[in-house]
């Protein structure tokens, strides 16, 4: 994609872009969180898309070998600045203009990653940091209850231990779906080179899921009437009429390292303004050059360091039928794409 393309994306926490109910629940978490904590001031911090990495990485406290930085899965804009891979981003900006000692740092936004294709992920998810500034004791499992009780009251939840480079004791957060926990955060005390106090960021598009009882992110986004109708509240979500898979199997040379966030990255970019049609990409199976028949390699001609790739790509229209002839061409598409090295 084009930075161009990139920062086109609506950012649907933001009321000047239209409203959402993504809105909602940021409105919900900030709400009953001053509401817990009267005293402290509620700042709230947009910031800007693209960043300084030193505010993404560095003054966070990611090493400088850490894995997240790898171009993989962050999205460059030079060797300073990037698309931010997370509102946490936003936080050295918060506190350098912070004068308050009781502060609620709030900073909703779209995030920008390197991501799989599945019914969870999306390359630009949107995140709530809300950070408890407080020069005093401070409770974390507090802070979380209060924050996802808000999101999706009456839903039970778990913490995890987890480790992250801008906190202590770690924790990831999840939500039971009805079927499974589903991750929908993290937090932690906020580590000493930031600042005292509690740090909590939440995955709103899950938390939006969750509440309304949508299955597929992309609908999140769909210009559909009958569905965008209903992503302006919390009301539950009532399913329009459901759309056939189209299931399509790609053998192609890969290199050794690669992984489902690779692929769904080279995706998305080789199908352009069709990529919402891709509901999952999976790797079926990776084989090493030597353990395939001469005639396999030659036809795939492999090379030192490649494997072969058994791809699966689920393809559906959520709003329509998705005509054989077109889940076809778009497979095509994806082979002589991800066949060019």
């Amino acid at each position: 994609m084009s930075l161009s393309t990139d920062l086109a994306v609506r950012d649907l926490t933001d009321p000047a872009q239209g409203p959402h109910a993504i809105q909602l629940i940021v409105a919900a978490v900030t709400s009953a969180a001053t509401a817990k904590w009267p005293a402290a001031e509620l700042v709230v911090h947009r910031g800007e898309r693209i960043v300084d990495v030193a505010d993404n990485y560095d003054r966070l406290g990611y090493s400088p070998e850490a894995a997240a930085r790898d171009s993989r899965y962050t999205r460059y804009v030079d060797e300073r600045r990037m698309l931010r891979s997370q509102t946490s981003a936003l936080i050295p900006g918060a506190l350098r203009n912070l004068t308050a000692d009781e502060a609620l740092i709030a900073c909703p936004g779209m995030v920008y990653r390197r991501d799989s294709i599945d019914r969870l992920h999306t390359g630009t998810p949107h995140q709530l940091d809300l950070w408890r500034i407080t020069r005093g004791p401070a409770d974390l499992i507090e802070l979380v209850a209060v924050a996802v009780t808000a999101a999706l009251p009456g839903t039970p939840w778990r913490v995890r231990p987890a480790i992250h480079p801008y906190t202590t004791d770690g924790l990831e957060i999840e939500a039971w779906s009805g079927e499974t926990w589903v991750e929908i955060g993290e937090c932690g005390v906020a580590a000493p080179h930031l600042t005292t106090g509690l740090a909590l960021g939440l995955g709103l598009d899950r938390l939006l899921m969750l509440r309304k009882g949508v299955d597929d992110i992309r609908l999140l986004r769909s210009e559909d009437p009958r569905v965008a109708a209903q992503m302006t509240d919390l009301t539950p979500y009532r399913p329009v009429s459901a759309q056939p898979a189209a299931r399509r199997d790609l053998s192609v040379a890969l290199p050794v390292e690669i992984t489902v966030e690779d692929l769904g990255d080279r995706v998305r970019e080789l199908l352009g303004g069709d990529a919402h049609l891709v509901e999952e990409v999976t790797i079926e199976s990776a084989t090493p050059a030597a353990e395939l028949p001469p005639a396999s390699r030659e036809r795939l001609g492999l090379r030192e360091g490649e494997v072969n790739v058994l791809l699966r790509v689920v393809l559906r229209d959520l709003h329509r039928a998705l005509p054989k002839q077109r889940a076809n061409a778009l497979r095509d598409r994806l082979y002589a794409g991800l066949m060019v090295r």
